[in-house]
């Protein structure tokens, strides 16, 4: 870290540091901060936009509050790498979301300065509220901030959360950060009123040139008061969260740093809820982000002197597999519609947003929402396919079961980012579906294998009359081109792919490759099960009679898992054969390569064939 290039940023090492500085000096820290994450997030990849959007807000909290006394909680996390930098991980910030750097989101073990652990959205109102009330209880009179972006408003959890808070007289400040973004667009109602915020800043010149204009002048000033109220429903539409409520505060520049640290020192001191309404620019200081932050919401290595991200033909991946099917299956049945829980791009809807736009529905950050307004659709006789991350569809695993699989409704949940997701880490990876999946009545379930075997399946859940889920990893598969034709499975029937010796491999999903590596090694049987729920019963009984064990692999949680499933069937019809499961440990995995990771669990080849 270059001295020349980052004076004032290279001395300080926490918050407590630049709380020595003067504040004429902040606006220099937020340029230099800025410019380091850029050089930063350049060479090693990384969340970006959203950080570049929270400079100078991350600057004015940890000056103006006494961290970590006080607590700041940060939503989802992905615009906390400035928190980073001020809070003694400047060093390591080029480690992020690598095998043993720095983790993605803000995490407790990593430093006190991380109050709470996020990742996914919309959680940190009620959090931060929980942490007021404790400190309520407790005779404490620190400060709680939630931080909150405007797309994580969407999320009912963050209305439950305010809704409560007004119940209560906590010393909470909520900071809405709006810059129109999440990692899509936003949509829907609450980002229309929100505009209509930014539209009223008249209302704010209006309301502060009267207030001067009128002072100590007590009828008319008091008159002025009782008129207020009227003024604000029609001049800036800003009533909803004080009848929450909360004294609203905005909306302000969330780049003008004497702005934001004069108010939130006033904040500072009032009482009971409080909510700041911030504007601020995703992607900030730098031209293409500010241009594209979709594209640079998270972005690998790249040359931050070029205009554009690289460029160039890449391998398919799942999700692009899933996009050409919704987008193929769709033009032959004007049933189909698509919903995402505010992941278009992640899940490769964009394509079918732009040809099928009036059966297209992003329902912002609500998965809850998302899987019962798709029985809602299926009991009217659409055929609704519910594109959802797996580590996302865990937030709606009550309406999976009591909306859609209770009723036995025509839904098919495409699962993206099963298994380890790589650099985005705990919070994201899709450990646990299989295991929350099978034992819910009516559900069938796929494992695809490759390219192609996914298209095939999502075309085999589409057939399906009630709720079916496929599921697949992050990013690329084998290289196997997917066949345009539709060729529907037998339900419940895998494929033996594989002749070998006294052990078979019975391997579900992305771990066939792998499977087959260390089948080579031992001559082992090797089958491709393709179906989690229901088996191929037929299969198991036929290779359990012709071998000594059997091994069974997923890229799912061992414990009640696919190799689960094997064990009850197996032993509820007193098969004799020997069973070894393998798949993820009973432990939350971190972040890292997916290669580093597959061996810290032992789901390589080399590492299967050991055991």
């Amino acid at each position: 870290m270059s001295a020349d290039l980052y004076p004032l940023l290279m001395n300080i090492n926490s918050p407590l540091d630049l709380r020595e500085l003067d504040r004429s000096q902040l606006e220099n820290v937020a340029d230099e901060l800025r410019q380091y994450l850029i050089n930063t997030i350049s060479q090693c990849g990384g969340h970006f936009a959203a950080g570049l959007g929270t400079v100078e807000l991350t600057v004015a909290l940890h000056y103006i509050f006494n961290t970590p006394e006080d607590r700041i909680v940060w939503d989802v996390g992905h615009q906390a790498y400035p928190h980073k930098v001020l809070t003694g991980r400047r060093d390591r910030l080029h480690t992020i979301r690598q095998t043993d750097g720095l983790h993605p989101f803000p995490v407790r073990s990593e430093s006190e300065y991380d109050t709470f652990a996020v990742g996914h959205s919309s959680t940190s109102i009620s959090a931060a509220l929980g942490m007021a009330l404790a400190a309520k209880q407790q005779g404490n009179d620190r400060h709680c901030v939630a931080v909150i972006g405007d797309g994580a408003l969407t999320g009912g959890m963050a209305f439950e959360a305010m809704n409560h808070a007004a119940d209560t007289d906590a010393n909470l400040l909520v900071i809405l950060n709006d810059n129109e973004m999440s990692i899509s667009e936003n949509v829907g109602g609450l980002n229309k009123y929100l505009a209509k915020l930014l539209a009223g800043r008249f209302y704010q010149r209006v309301r502060e040139t009267g207030k001067k204009a009128l002072h100590g002048i007590k009828p008319l000033s008091d008159f002025v008061g009782r008129a207020e109220e009227h003024m604000r429903g029609m001049l800036l539409p800003g009533t909803l969260f004080e009848e929450l409520g909360f004294h609203y505060i905005g909306p302000i520049d969330g780049h003008d740093l004497p702005t934001l640290l004069n108010t939130l020192e006033t904040i500072k001191t009032l009482d009971g809820p409080q909510f700041l309404h911030i504007v601020t620019r995703k992607g900030k200081g730098y031209e293409p982000a500010e241009n594209d932050p979709i594209a640079y919401h998270g972005v690998p290595i790249f040359d931050p002197k070029d205009t554009s991200l690289p460029k160039g033909k890449k391998p398919k991946t799942y999700s692009n597999i899933f996009g050409e099917f919704l987008c193929d299956i769709a033009a032959q049945d004007e049933r189909v519609v698509g919903i995402t829980p505010a992941m278009r791009e992640g899940s490769d809807l964009i394509r079918f947003s732009k040809e099928f736009p009036e059966r297209y529905y992003d329902v912002g950050i609500a998965e809850q929402h998302a899987v019962t307004v798709a029985a809602g659709l299926a009991c009217e006789g659409l055929k609704p396919v519910c594109a959802i991350y797996s580590t996302f569809l865990q937030r709606g695993y009550d309406q999976l079961i009591h909306d859609v699989a209770l009723q036995n409704l025509d839904v098919l949940f495409a699962i993206d980012r099963s298994g380890l997701v790589g650099g985005d880490g705990a919070t994201h990876n899709g450990a646990f579906d299989i295991s929350y999946l099978r034992c819910i009545p009516n559900m069938i379930i796929m494992a695809p294998s490759d390219e192609n075997e996914c298209r095939q399946c999502l075309y085999t859940g589409y057939l399906y009359q009630g709720p079916a889920a496929v599921r697949y990893p992050r990013g690329m598969g084998t290289g196997i081109e997917a066949e345009k034709e539709f060729t529907p499975f037998e339900i419940g029937k895998g494929k033996l792919v594989r002749n070998g010796k006294n052990i078979a491999i019975l391997s579900f999903g992305s771990m066939l490759k792998t499977a087959l590596g260390a089948a080579e090694e031992i001559d082992a049987t090797v089958a491709d099960m393709r179906f989690v729920k229901p088996l191929d019963e037929e299969l198991i009984r036929e290779i359990a009679q012709n071998h000594k064990q059997i091994i069974t692999i997923e890229e799912n949680a061992v414990m009640g898992g696919a190799g689960s499933a094997i064990n009850e069937f197996i032993l509820n019809n007193n098969i004799q054969v020997k069973v070894k499961n393998l798949g993820l440990p009973d432990r939350f995995i971190e972040h890292g390569s997916h290669v580093d990771l597959m061996k810290k669990v032992n789901l390589t080849s080399k590492t299967i064939t050991n055991q």
